[in-house]
């Protein structure tokens, strides 16, 4: 016979259960606050966040140049200065004409869906069902959307182009403050802030801040050296479109795993659509090799220290971040992933308990030597 319910342990569990759902309920409201006050603040925000990427990238430069004495306001000026020049020349010699063949990729890649479209209804496959041509179809117009979004939303229209303008010169002056008076941030902020915060703050701030750096420094570095390595065997293989290529895959470089994927794809559909089926073969080999190198090569001798995030956790990130804001969403879905992980490590951190000698204590022995 089954032996009934204790009804004083159900009443615990209900009880334990609706304050865990009123807890989680206040924490998912709050969440949700936030997102929309950060909505309504992005003209400010997305400067503010570019400015700090920015920062991540030229921030070694300046701190060699003020080790060497260099004054702050000096090296941030003259790396400032450096940044705008590389930059120009970026636009000038790679930006323009990535920009006048946008058209040809997206029209690659639309005839390279439909060639593979053709071969699936044909044999052996022979595959007809509605349902696999919608979704050929869908394929089609997102590649479409999201390409010419991609390379062509700086030329979309004037408010587009006018909020651009905005957005980089207030992230060039934010990165030139930060350059000059970022090291003094954080003994400031210790200096507002009351009682055990004026310490766990600041070190969770340095925490994400070199966590940021080394992503956005290790994919820079990483995505580069696969634009060159995957750009040099497409121009082998005679494949159109080089420069085009090699630099969507340098920008998909931040966004791991989705963003490889989809380089990687568009890739080979150009080279199927212009070289045919052997060099698109030859391509997508080429890919295999150089993400294998990346993976187990590149990455491990450039990013000293790992995000410290599961692939599940980062594949969810991104696809979480492509849905709610899109492109945008899907470049910060990590950094921000991993800024949630060092807040949440350095909270774990406080939450242990102390180890405990064998006597109960949990204090440190008085007679142990003290580190110089």
């Amino acid at each position: 016979m089954t032996a009934p319910l204790s009804s004083t342990k159900t009443r615990d569990a209900l009880r334990i259960s609706a304050r865990v759902s009123a807890e989680l309920l206040l924490v998912l409201t709050m969440a949700a606050v936030a997102l929309w006050l950060l909505g309504r603040m992005w003209s400010v925000v997305w400067p503010l966040v570019v400015g700090l990427l920015l920062t991540t990238l030229t921030w070694p430069m300046a701190r060699l140049l003020r080790r060497r004495g260099w004054p702050p306001a000096l090296a941030a000026s003259v790396v400032t200065v450096l940044f705008l020049l590389v930059s120009a020349g970026v636009v000038a010699l790679i930006a323009v004409p990535v920009a006048s063949q946008s058209g040809q990729l997206t029209d690659g890649v639309v005839e390279g869906i439909q060639r593979l479209r053709e071969w699936a209804a044909g044999p052996p496959l022979n595959i007809g069902d509605a349902q696999i041509n919608k979704a050929f179809d869908t394929a089609v117009a997102r590649a479409q959307e999201g390409l010419g979004s991609m390379v062509g939303a700086v030329v979309t229209g004037v408010s587009t182009v006018v909020n651009g303008l905005v957005t980089t010169v207030l992230a060039l002056f934010l990165m030139f403050f930060f350059l000059k008076d970022g090291p003094r941030f954080l003994p400031w902020l210790s200096r507002q802030l009351p009682g055990r915060l004026s310490a766990d703050v600041p070190t969770v701030f340095e925490r994400g801040w070199n966590t940021l750096g080394s992503f956005v420094r290790s994919q820079a570095a990483v995505g580069l050296l696969d634009a060159v390595l995957i750009g040099l065997g497409l121009w082998i293989l005679g494949v159109p479109l080089v420069l085009p290529l090699a630099v969507l895959t340098f920008v998909s470089a931040f966004v791991p795993i989705i963003g490889a994927l989809f380089a990687g794809f568009v890739a080979v559909l150009i080279a199927l659509v212009s070289n045919g089926l052997t060099d698109a073969l030859i391509v997508l080999a080429i890919i295999v090799v150089v993400q294998q190198l990346e993976g187990n090569v590149f990455q491990p001798m450039i990013q000293s220290r790992g995000l410290g995030l599961h692939a599940a956790v980062v594949l969810l990130a991104v696809t979480l971040g492509g849905s709610l804001a899109g492109i945008v969403g899907s470049l910060l879905a990590v950094p921000v992933a991993a800024l949630i992980a060092v807040v949440w490590n350095y909270v774990r951190e406080q939450l242990i308990d102390p180890p405990q000698d064998p006597d109960g204590s949990d204090e440190p022995d008085s007679a142990a030597p003290v580190p110089s």
